[in-house]
Formats: structure tokens, sequence, C-alpha cells
């Protein structure tokens, strides 16, 4: 029984390591278009979605600490798609917006997920149900 529990095909966490992967692997042509990383990618999804919002709250929404956020950030500043301001309210506060080329970047993304799930060969169905038990995955660990 030991032995059994132990074994890679056994492990939820190998599989999940693996799509991880894979995953980031398939989107890397299709992000270069952009001239962004994956990470970076979702920093503009995320700005794209709520606008301006601070380094804290961008790394509590994409699980990332401070120091890996810092760095992507200031490269993200360098490339021109965003811009960090101190708060007027609170110094200690770091804001992030989009630059007007981090905006115009959207028009180009729009068809970047589209792309990726035409590689997935997984029907709609199959990834609503995937995207759910990962969602609860990701609940569960906060």
């Amino acid at each position: 029984m030991i032995n059994e529990i132990l074994r890679l095909d056994n492990q939820i966490c190998f599989p999940l390591y693996a799509v991880n992967k894979e995953m980031t692997k398939r989107y890397r042509p299709l992000l270069e278009e952009l001239n962004v990383t994956y990470p970076q990618y979702l920093v503009l999804l995320v700005l794209w979605e709520s606008g301006e919002m601070s380094v804290k709250e961008l790394g509590e929404r994409l699980f990332l600490d401070s120091g890996t956020l810092t760095p992507m950030l200031k490269r993200m500043e360098e490339n021109e798609f965003i811009a960090r301001n101190r708060s007027k309210g609170d110094e200690r506060v770091v804001n992030v917006t989009l630059t007007e080329q981090g905006e115009q970047a959207r028009e180009k993304a729009t068809k970047i997920p589209l792309r990726f799930l035409e590689q997935t060969n997984l029907n709609e169905e199959e990834l609503m149900q995937l995207k759910r038990i990962l969602a609860k995955m990701l609940k569960n660990s906060e």
C-alpha cells in the first residue's frame, strides 16, 4: 500500500506541474507578439480588467510575493507597459497603471486565449469543469 501511494502516476501534483510547464511553453510563442512573458501577461490581464491597482493587491490577485513581482514590474515599466507611482494618500503604497502602450497591447492580446484553447483539444464543458476544480483548489489553499 505504501509503495502504491508513492508512485508518480498516483500523485496529483505531478500532472499539475507538467501541465503548468506545458501551458507556459505553449503560451510563449503566442506572447512573443506582445513581447511579454507569461507572468507579465497575467499582470496585463489583471490591469485590463481592474485598472489601477496597488502592488500588494496585484500580488494577492496573482499569488505572487513582492520579491517576484517587484522586479517583473520594473521590467514592465522599462518596456513602457505600466507606470508605478506612490499613492498620494500613503507613500508606502505603490500603485500600478497601464501606459498607452499597455492599453494598446490589449488589442493584440484578444486573439491569445482562443489560439491557446484550440491547442488544448478539450471541449467547452471539459474546460469549464477543469477551471472550477482548479479554482476550488486555489480557494481551499488560502
